[in-house]
């Protein structure tokens, strides 16, 4: 049997479609939002064959759906578990130092386990700032200042978003599904 990406019952807020609360403190918008981004991105790929998670669609881009998966992966971990909280942990996907962060190498043969490790990723994350002040502080290696877990919360959501409108025009040059969900099965 093919492996195909899992459909993504998403999460809702106040009977909404979107899981973000319109009303709640600073914490619960921002986890909220990037929540509603990291289903964005699986809703995408939802029910796509491995073959078609890989495959480039927008010529001459090498970008791909499974590719974007990876790479958000990687930039997951690295602002949360390795420059936030210091984690000495290297990459999921990539060697260190090759530049692609994820985008680059991605194998339909390898569609079931990327996912794996980026839902992993995500639970890794989400645990590694549980409890922590949106107002603690870290030294950015890659800018060299002093950000806040804020501002690496909404540096993800940015990330998200960009890469979301992406994976909007791969979704519809594979399949044609457009919108927030692909068609029902």
């Amino acid at each position: 049997m093919t492996w195909t990406a899992p459909r993504i019952a998403r999460t809702t807020a106040d009977g909404d479609q979107l899981n973000v609360p319109s009303t709640a403190d600073e914490r619960a918008m921002l986890e909220g939002w990037l929540r509603w981004h990291r289903e964005t991105l699986l809703t995408k790929c939802a029910g796509l064959t491995a073959a078609q998670l890989a495959r480039t669609t927008v010529e001459p881009s090498g970008l791909t759906l499974l590719g974007l998966v990876r790479h958000l992966a990687e930039i997951e971990r690295w602002w949360f578990r390795r420059s936030f909280t210091g984690e000495p942990i290297g990459d999921v996907f990539t060697a260190p130092g090759d530049g692609d962060e994820g985008l680059e190498g991605a194998d339909a043969a390898h569609a079931e386990r990327d996912f794996a490790a980026y839902r992993a990723e995500v639970d890794a994350c989400e645990a590694a700032v549980a409890g922590r002040g949106l107002d603690e502080t870290f030294v950015s290696a890659t800018r060299g200042r002093t950000v806040s877990l804020r501002w690496v919360f909404l540096v993800m959501i940015q990330e998200y978003a960009r890469h979301n409108g992406h994976a909007d025009l791969l979704r519809e040059r594979t399949d044609g599904a457009t919108g927030d969900y692909p068609p029902p099965a």
